[in-house]
């Protein structure tokens, strides 16, 4: 339940995040609409799009909200900047992860910005539809995502004329999710948020420029990738570990989800060194390893990593980064149960843009009021008026529990 000093608390929080961002937007009337709009996506709005949201906030039209989002002068970019910073501030943590992942948004038509048909993994099949790439930082203090990217396919960057009609930049070219995902790393590592670790799946760990941007960045990874991928010392990953023994294998966990710990037997190989990345002089200075995830109940589910990290690393250190990937795919829930991540009817470049980067910054500030209700004692807050979830304890980290999860 929650109490009346509950939800003031929560209202005087939300008002120092919008005092926080407020410079960015260079109008009285801008910011009003700003801040019309972040509440009712934190509120309890069945559908929230412009409509819903300009009547939760009591306007006669969405008209306002609609200008917000499509004509008004303000840089989402800005926004995810100042993003970062809160997110480094409330659930910073110097062992902390940043991890990247995409979702797919279904829409109908084909003028929205970047659709096509093409595979989404939220559908889990191919659809009518736009991807986003996005960067999630986890810590022990929780998890919020922090960047994102619109992929555009070459269907669309290579007709410059249908680019324009959805007011997208001229200078914006084909860029592989790959890229996408390299850009807000380099983002992210110039951000205040405090990290040690990149992890991913294997749709971005198979990438060699990918893990060689990270190498060179001075980062630790753990990445997932096919069971086909060559790496130092091996033409198959999987070859390293068919003929492993059982003593091999131990069984860890990789953290607490909703149905508790996340247990799997997991095997690791030091891998050899490479003299460019992984010395400092004559001094190894970093360490590569082959991971491998072996489901219990059905051990020919095997899934594949590898990584780069300090010499001190532990194998247990490595299952605890390979694991916090997850913790994209809950912001990703969510997000969008949540904070309406995937409820926007914008069609043009700039409106998708910055109505993921509101969204986002609701999701942030669920995590960040949740963790500073734990600091103190109480009960994690939860959203005023909202019965569809809650946010609970697992093991050293919070996670938003919805009733009707969609993914």
């Amino acid at each position: 339940m929650i109490t009346e000093y509950a939800a003031t608390q929560w209202d005087l929080e939300l008002d120092d995040l919008f005092l926080t961002i407020g410079h960015r937007f260079g109008r009285v009337e801008l910011r009003r609409r700003m801040r019309d709009y972040v509440r009712g996506l934190l509120a309890p709005v069945a559908r929230k799009n412009s409509w819903q949201l300009a009547e939760q906030a009591g306007h006669r039209t969405p008209d306002g909200l609609q200008h917000l989002l499509a004509g008004s002068k303000w840089e989402p970019d800005d926004i995810r900047d100042d993003l970062q910073e809160y997110v480094a501030g409330k659930l910073g943590e110097n062992d902390g992860v940043l991890i990247i992942d995409d979702t797919g948004f279904i829409k109908k038509g084909t003028t929205s910005a970047g659709v096509q048909r093409q595979y989404s993994g939220t559908a889990g099949r191919t659809e009518n539809c736009q991807i986003g790439v996005f960067a999630a930082y986890a810590s022990a203090r929780g998890r919020a995502l922090v960047d994102r990217e619109l992929y555009l396919p070459k269907s669309w960057t290579e007709d410059r004329e249908r680019c324009r009609t959805a007011r997208i930049p001229d200078e914006r070219e084909f860029a592989t999710k790959g890229e996408l995902a390299r850009h807000m790393v380099l983002r992210a590592l110039a951000s205040p948020l405090p990290i040690a670790w990149v992890t991913a799946d294997s749709a971005y760990g198979q990438d060699n420029r990918f893990r060689r941007l990270l190498e060179q960045s001075g980062v630790g990874y753990v990445l997932a990738v096919p069971k086909s991928q060559f790496s130092v010392g091996c033409s198959r990953i999987e070859g390293l570990f068919a003929q492993a023994p059982n003593e091999a294998w131990e069984k860890i966990s990789c953290g607490d989800g909703a149905k508790g710990p996340r247990v799997y037997h997991w095997a690791a190989v030091r891998l050899p060194a490479v003299t460019e990345f992984d010395y400092q002089g004559e001094v190894p200075h970093r360490m590569r390893w082959a991971l491998a995830r072996r489901s219990i109940s059905k051990p020919d589910e095997i899934a594949y990593y590898l990584a780069y990290t300090p010499l001190e690393t532990t194998v247990q250190e490595l299952v605890r980064v390979a694991g916090a990937r997850w913790a994209i795919e809950e912001c990703f829930q969510a997000a969008k149960n949540e904070c309406g991540l995937d409820q926007y009817e914008v069609r043009r470049y700039v409106g998708w843009y910055r109505h993921i980067t509101l969204a986002m910054l609701a999701h942030a500030f669920l995590a960040a009021a949740a963790r500073e209700s734990w600091e103190k004692g109480a009960q994690p807050v939860g959203r005023p008026g909202s019965s569809s979830s809650q946010w609970r304890r697992f093991g050293d980290s919070w996670q938003l529990v919805v009733s009707d999860p969609r993914t």
